[in-house]
């Protein structure tokens, strides 16, 4: 009776190791790092240079905050706590929508532009009112010192990746004008990188109308160590002390008073509206051009072939096989075009996914690594500084590589507590 009670609980344990158990996460959590890690070494500027120990410690940082979001009391607290204020902030957005589309709106219907896109200018207006405020750059500023203390980077890198998490990848450079002419090549590499990885507060609570919020959140703290880690590799390079500095809050010259603010924001965040609306019309139609073509010539969509083609990396992240060329389709509709026409043709086929898939996925959909980013970014530095903006295009393609990487990163560290 003891050897086959014995018998029996080893049988359990391996059951569990092999069928999604703790020892299945931790396999795949190993061949995710080593995946990036490899991926990210081979482009080196300096594969000398690599400092290991600060990597470690976001590494470490990286596996307490997703232990701490995804299965503690307090995480599922803060999560929800979260997602309400999101829920509510959109609701209150939806009543100026409402009140000036109510007559164009199908009852019970639920309109993407309407009910996800345009509360984006009501969050907008708050972020601006607590920019106005000092209430962001002051958490901003001394988070990201904080950061500092943990990584041994420089100042404005760890500023940067913060506040680029919070105001996203183009008004995140009008906080950093003065400094822009200044920085080396390689700090200017770090520092967009981390745009490209962020996301903009202002469109949380339309990701979390998609997405579950309790993998938008994770996703917003794990990308901004996930940037500076493969900026560490990619990018290695020693700081003196006199060119350590931080930057300063938004410049807005001349438009100092509250209401211009106010009136200001509410533009922004209806231009960022209307510009998502216009690239998702403009690249859905194309990808279904795309399809219709290579379904006509191959007898298989562009999007099914670009799955196999990001199978592995999706299976080496965490997904289970069975899930993995769709998972793969998912993650280079992102690439090729963004994150929300990732997301809606995601949540398509979120019932054919595994609850681990949709968790990862999730996950590496939160940033604007995507090739239309490049030019964003581009263009938000040349608004600043032409000269700069000249380096950033020709390391354009390797900014791609790398940002694509950090969502790779953060997704498997994610991945390893589903």
């Amino acid at each position: 009776m003891k050897i086959y009670t014995k018998r029996h609980a080893i049988e359990q344990a391996f059951h569990s190791w092999t069928n999604g158990g703790i020892g299945v996460n931790i396999i795949f959590l190993l061949t995710g790092l080593l995946m990036v890690f490899i991926l990210a070494f081979v482009v080196s500027n300096n594969r000398k240079q690599i400092r290991y120990k600060p990597i470690l410690y976001m590494l470490i940082a990286q596996f307490v905050i997703a232990f701490v979001l995804l299965h503690s009391k307090i995480g599922v607290i803060f999560i929800s706590l979260v997602a309400k204020t999101f829920e509510r902030l959109m609701d209150m957005g939806m009543e100026g929508v409402n009140f000036v589309f109510s007559g164009i709106e199908n009852k019970g219907e639920s309109t993407f532009f309407l009910h996800v896109l345009l509360p984006i200018v009501f969050i907008s207006v708050l972020i601006g009112i607590l920019n106005y405020l000092k209430i962001l750059p002051f958490i901003i500023k001394y988070t990201g010192l904080g950061l500092s203390k943990l990584n041994g980077m420089g100042k404005l890198e760890n500023y940067l990746a913060v506040s680029s998490a919070v105001l996203g990848q183009s008004e995140v450079f009008l906080t950093t004008k003065e400094q822009l002419g200044m920085v080396s090549s390689k700090r200017l590499y770090t520092l967009c990188t981390s745009a490209m990885s962020a996301v903009s507060m202002s469109i949380i609570g339309s990701y979390m109308t998609m997405l579950p919020a309790k993998y938008v959140v994770v996703a917003i703290f794990l990308n901004i160590l996930s940037a500076l880690i493969i900026a560490n590799i990619i990018n290695p390079y020693e700081l003196k002390k006199e060119e350590d500095f931080v930057a300063g809050t938004p410049n807005r010259e001349g438009k100092a008073g509250f209401f211009d603010v106010v009136s200001e924001s509410i533009m922004d965040g209806f231009k960022v509206a209307v510009i998502v609306a216009a690239m998702l019309i403009g690249f859905i139609a194309l990808m279904a051009l795309i399809n219709a073509i290579f379904s006509a010539i191959f007898h298989i969509t562009f999007q099914t072939l670009l799955g196999y083609v990001f199978a592995p990396v999706a299976f080496l992240m965490g997904v289970p096989w069975h899930d993995a060329v769709q998972a793969g389709s998912i993650m280079a509709t992102k690439l090729i075009t963004n994150e929300f026409v990732a997301m809606i043709n995601l949540k398509a086929i979120a019932g054919g996914l595994s609850a681990k898939t949709m968790g990862i996925l999730s996950v590496f959909l939160i940033s604007f690594a995507n090739f239309g980013s490049i030019g964003i970014i581009i263009g938000s530095v040349k608004a600043l500084n032409e000269k700069r903006a000249d380096e950033v295009a020709r390391f354009g393609m390797k900014l791609l590589y790398g940002s694509t990487l950090a969502s790779i990163l953060s997704a498997t560290i994610a991945g390893c507590f589903l």
